[in-house]
């Protein structure tokens, strides 16, 4: 961990450079690229720490412990100078004091001595250089046998926890039947060709031990002419891999070894290998790969001839897919076990040895918390139930299990190679993606984190890395999706096209997370246990009343602060933010019972992000003019109607999030407000999302304005009238980066007037139309990349599916609200080929729906209604064989009687569908319904009263 702090002082000094450049002498150039050099050499010793660390299960030796944290402390220092310099600068806009500046952190490297051969802190910087290179090779060629310690502490350290999972009786192994299966057809069926067969989940799911269980199987054996067992690892060199792989093919095949083997270079080794295996069927299992192109080290040795299989255990996607350049691969995600196999395997450990392995009436509610917060983890669940198989089976004893389950984790021997296991996915991490994971620490147990927010974040903390050619969220969503490829971070939940909409870690991971992260000063969450934390933290989550924990918070180097599952909001706290934490960047209400922002919230001059999402504030003050590097706003469902005009002076903005949606009325065009901005808004060049605006207040200025915004991402606009129509298609013309647009009228009756619009922003991926259309747009037809379409309230007269039918991208289309005034629509073959999800809503003249064989052949999702005049159920939904979720919205018992499956005339229809449900408005909110099933027990009582 302490790597990237030192790499993040590392940028920030360059950065400084690059943005001061003009105000530093010769001297003062010399002296930063001084601290720099000196800087990158103690980086490149604690990378080889931190993997000596990784190797040792975190028993390195004390001293270099010690050095390490010395290390990041004075990292923290030399951050903290930086910052305290920005604010004055900020503050005061030119500060003779940059050379004072430069002088303090000199004196650091002056003023700290070494002790007992150790460096204790970043000394005098010319003298580390010799130093370190001195230490790195004494610490790297000492053993762990010369590091101290009895044989039994010896034996502990070299003992692998992966090896555990070979060696697994059947009779302990649940739920991996149809996995094994599978896998077991994969590997002797097929086609007569090389293949590979990868395994793909995180640490402890059990990929080694099904593997092993597979490849043990005689049966499998039978059907190869040799085989081989390979344990990779995170490190190793190809050719003594390639040698093991020889030598373990020839044992398997009863051959005496080649002649030199052991002499045998890369090159001759893979032709030894070939030779080998040139007329043989064989299978190799690889099990435990890190490397993404480890494929590319062997590939060559394991030749395309008769049915060769190749099996892959890893952690990443990544190494599954590197393997596609020049072989068919099956990809098999391990999944967690299922709620009742996860139960059936914690008893068997549990109670292994008494009550015949059933789970006693008084422990079982307690029994089931611990399994739920297993996951469906085996490793997870063999190891807490080998532990509680110790203890004595009573309920207090559980309970204090479960409640200090963290720090068991770390402490008890039991736990070990659970720790270890989960803690190896971190350790080989780039340095640049292990603070983007330690944030995880940061968001409470069970918490799914929208992944736009987290990568706003992350950007704010400024763990992101601009790439040419790419925008910083583009990174941050490359930086997401390798963590999601190494099995560290779960989708919760995915957008339409298979993009990761929100994400979270496991439990049991995010507490290896927040022990990692307390120890190195990432994070510190406030709870009742720990009210009191280190000055160097660097983060601050609170998750207690913030009148528990006023107290504890003085003067401190807090960058971030955010609160979760408040009751209370004491103003004091807000003054201790004021008071004590001036270099703040995130600040991060969301969900905070406050109802106002004070204003000498203006003060924290260097806040990056700031949100109040889903809070009682009404108000801002002006003083946020101050905050000249806010890149964020985040107002989503907060109470604020008016931005103030000083705004304006916030040239870094990216992204004003803006609106509120009132979810007890129902669903019509005013539920959901913007705000009001003032002139000038046209200055604010950096932003990239900005919704919702009410367009009334500013007219065709603020229109005319808008169009200087050329790097807009997403736009939204409310209470739009016809006669902005010109000046509205200009500005948008001029949007080239535009992907999302939403606009709505200012009544049902208002035109939208969008017809001059001759270029439009080729990359729209998402179009909102509310209002009245005279006819729809002919540009939307030239959207090739469009994947959502929303048009409501529009009173189409000809049906807009001709227009929207060959759009090659879309999945997603909403017509409703009386968006179509026809009586007909026709879905016609081949049309729609990629549409997942299609509403139809609020069509009172509909009375007929034709959809042909062969259109929309991948459609999931289907809501109709209501459509009173709908009266048959449209025969053609038969042909859509995908279709999984079918819902009819507020249409009469009697549409509903035709599909019963005891008696309705109609049931053929719907009866390959998986879900067929019918709702019923019971009340004003947009919410409020009753839902009834088509094969709920009660539906032909429902349906017939």
């Amino acid at each position: 961990m302490a790597e990237q702090i030192v790499c993040f002082v590392i940028d920030k000094l360059i950065q400084l450079l690059i943005t001061t450049e003009a105000n530093l002498s010769r001297d003062v150039r010399k002296e930063v690229g001084f601290i720099k050099d000196e800087l990158e050499s103690i980086r490149s010793f604690l990378k080889d720490a931190d993997a000596k660390a990784a190797a040792d299960g975190e028993t390195t030796n004390d001293s270099v412990k010690t050095w390490v944290n010395q290390v990041r402390e004075a990292a923290f220092y030399i951050e903290d100078v930086i910052d305290e310099y920005l604010l004055r600068i900020t503050r005061h806009h030119q500060d003779p004091g940059f050379i004072r500046f430069f002088h303090k952190i000199i004196w650091l490297a002056k003023k700290t001595r070494s002790q007992d051969g150790i460096v204790s802190k970043v000394d005098h910087m010319k003298q580390l250089v010799r130093d370190i290179q001195e230490r790195r090779k004494r610490y790297e060629l000492s053993s762990i046998d010369q590091q101290g310690g009895d044989n039994g502490e010896k034996t502990l350290l070299r003992h692998d926890p992966r090896v555990a999972s070979l060696f697994i009786e059947e009779a302990e192994v649940v739920g991996i039947e149809p996995a094994r299966a599978k896998l077991t057809n994969l590997l002797v069926g097929g086609a007569p060709r090389r293949e590979v067969i990868s395994v793909v989940g995180m640490g402890g799911l059990g990929k080694t031990t099904l593997a092993k269980k597979v490849y043990d199987n005689q049966a499998v054996l039978d059907q190869f002419d040799c085989y081989a067992w390979i344990m990779v690892s995170q490190t190793y060199k190809v050719e003594d891999l390639l040698r093991t792989v020889i030598k373990r093919l020839y044992k398997s095949g009863k051959q005496n070894l080649p002649e030199g083997i052991d002499t045998m270079d890369k090159e001759s080794l893979i032709r030894k290998s070939r030779e080998y295996l040139q007329e043989k069927r064989y299978v190799v299992v690889f099990d435990d790969v890190w490397e993404v192109d480890f494929w590319g080290a062997i590939e060559h040795a394991l030749p395309d001839n008769k049915g060769g299989r190749i099996m892959i255990t890893t952690r990443s996607q990544d190494v599954a897919d590197f393997c596609k350049k020049s072989c068919f691969v099956h990809v098999h995600h391990l999944q967690p076990l299922p709620p009742n196999m996860a139960w059936e395997l914690f008893c068997r450990k549990a109670f292994q040895f008494e009550l015949e392995g059933n789970c006693p009436p008084e422990l079982e509610d307690m029994s089931r918390e611990i399994v739920r917060k297993c996951e469906g983890l085996p490793l997870a669940i063999v190891c807490i139930g080998g532990l509680l198989s110790t203890k004595d089976k009573v309920v207090d004893e559980w309970r204090k299990l479960y409640n200090s389950l963290s720090s068991e984790l770390e402490s008890n021997p039991h736990l070990t190679s659970l720790t270890r296991i989960l803690s190896l996915s971190y350790h080989h991490l780039p340095y640049y993606l292990k603070s983007c994971v330690l944030y995880f620490g940061i968001f409470p147990e069970d918490y799914s984190i929208s992944c736009v927010r987290l990568i706003r974040l992350w950007i704010a903390e400024g763990f992101v890395k601009l790439q040419e050619g790419k925008t910083l969220e583009e990174v941050g969503e490359e930086y997401l999706t390798e963590l999601i490829h190494r099995s560290l971070v779960q989708v919760s939940k995915v957008y339409m096209n298979g993009k990761a909409r929100s994400c979270r870690v496991h439990d049991l991971l995010r507490e290896v997370l927040l022990k990692r992260g307390g120890d190195s000063s990432f994070c510190h969450v406030l709870s009742k246990d720990k009210s009191t934390f280190k000055p160097t933290n660097r983060r601050l989550s609170i998750n207690v009343s913030p009148s528990e924990v006023l107290g504890s918070i003085t003067q401190s180097h807090i960058r971030s602060v955010f609160t979760f599952n408040q009751e209370e909001w004491p103003e004091s706290f807000l003054n201790t933010l004021r008071g004590n934490f001036q270099l703040l960047k995130v600040l991060d209400f969301m969900d905070a019972p406050i109802n106002q922002l004070p204003k000498y919230v203006g003060d924290l001059y260097l806040l990056t992000y700031l949100s109040l999402r889903n809070t009682k504030v009404e108000l801002l003050p002006d003083s946020i003019g101050n905050l000249k590097n806010l890149e964020t706003l985040d107002l989503k469902q907060s109470l604020v109607y008016e931005i103030p005009a000083k705004i304006n002076k916030l040239v870094k903005l990216r992204f004003l999030l803006v609106y509120y949606r009132n979810y007890s009325m129902r669903f019509c065009l005013n539920r959901e407000r913007g705000v009001k901005i003032h002139e000038g808004i046209g200055c604010l060049q950096a932003l990239q999302k900005l919704y919702h605006v009410e367009a009334n207040h500013g007219g065709i200025k603020l229109i005319k304005e808008l169009g200087n915004l050329r790097q807009l991402r997403k736009l939204g606009l409310k209470k739009l009238k016809r006669e902005y129509g010109r000046a509205l298609c200009a500005s948008i013309e001029k949007m080239n980066r535009l992907e999302s647009l939403d606009l709505s009228a200012i009544s049902e009756d208002e035109v939208l007037d969008l017809e001059s619009i001759s270029t439009p922003p080729e990359f729209i991926r998402s179009l909102g139309l509310k209002g009245r259309l005279e006819q729809l747009p002919s540009w939307i037809s030239n959207l090739q990349h469009l994947v959502r379409v929303v048009i409501y309230w529009s009173r189409l007269r000809d049906s807009p599916l001709k227009a929207l039918q060959n759009l090659p991208n879309l999945l997603d289309l909403r017509l409703g609200q009386m968006g179509y005034d026809g009586v007909q629509l026709h879905f016609e073959e081949g049309g729609f080929q990629k549409l997942r999800k299609l509403q139809l809503e609020e069509m009172e003249g509909l009375n007929s729906l034709i959809i042909d064989n062969g259109v929309m052949p991948l459609l999931q999702k289907f809501l109709i209604g209501p459509c009173p005049q709908l009266k048959e159920v449209p025969s053609g939904i038969h042909h859509l064989r995908h279709l999984r979720d079918l819902v009819f919205d507020d249409m009469t018992k009697e549409f509903a009687r035709q599909m019963d499956p005891n008696n309705g005339p109609h049931y053929w229809i719907v009866k390959h569908i998986r879900l067929v449900c019918f709702c019923c408005r019971s009340g004003p909110r947009d919410g409020d319904y009753e839902v009834h099933s088509l094969y709920d027990s009660d539906f032909s009582s429902w349906s017939n009263a």
